[in-house]
């Protein structure tokens, strides 16, 4: 293994670890908080294929279509213990495989309130040092996608006729 560098964002949400980990993990709201990542990032992109088979050694992808084509995010998961961790590799290159990323989400009830507090730790290789902000970026713009489902922002308002 190589040399190995850290990124880490911190989340409060209004709903309980429970509601969180649910969300993350269920395959049919997979497709809502990817979306609501890709706005959150910025990306006009278009979600193509969002699977997940949350059980330890289950696998997931995710692929979205942006401007610079196609982008790939997948991996297995390591650890899944509600309401309080999820873990999986996170590979966004076949080039990965071999030493993927390790993402790590810590679930915790806020301290003074009927919330939670997302921790999330991406240990990486250490090659992509110079990525850290835009990484650190891109899972605070996850973790805000995921509150988007749970709050129903990601949904359009019905128009009256």
């Amino acid at each position: 293994m190589s040399d190995r560098i850290e990124a880490k964002v911190t989340h409060r949400f209004r709903v309980s670890p429970e509601r969180v980990f649910d969300v993350f993990v269920d395959p049919e709201l997979a497709r809502r908080w990817q979306v609501a990542w890709l706005k959150r990032s910025g990306l006009a992109g278009r979600a193509t294929q969002a699977e997940l088979d949350p059980r330890v050694g289950g696998n997931f992808i995710l692929v979205d279509e942006r401007e610079g084509g196609e982008a790939r995010h997948w991996g297995t998961f390591l650890a899944l213990d509600r309401p309080t961790k999820i873990s999986f590799s996170w590979i966004v290159d076949e080039s990965e495989e071999d030493d993927p990323s390790i993402v790590c989400m810590i679930i915790e009830p806020e301290p003074d309130g009927p919330g939670s507090v997302v921790t999330l730790y991406n240990t990486m290789d250490a090659q992509w040092e110079d990525w850290l902000p835009q990484t650190e970026k891109g899972w605070i713009a996850l973790l805000s996608g995921i509150e988007d489902v749970i709050e129903r922002r990601d949904i359009l308002p019905a128009l009256d006729a």
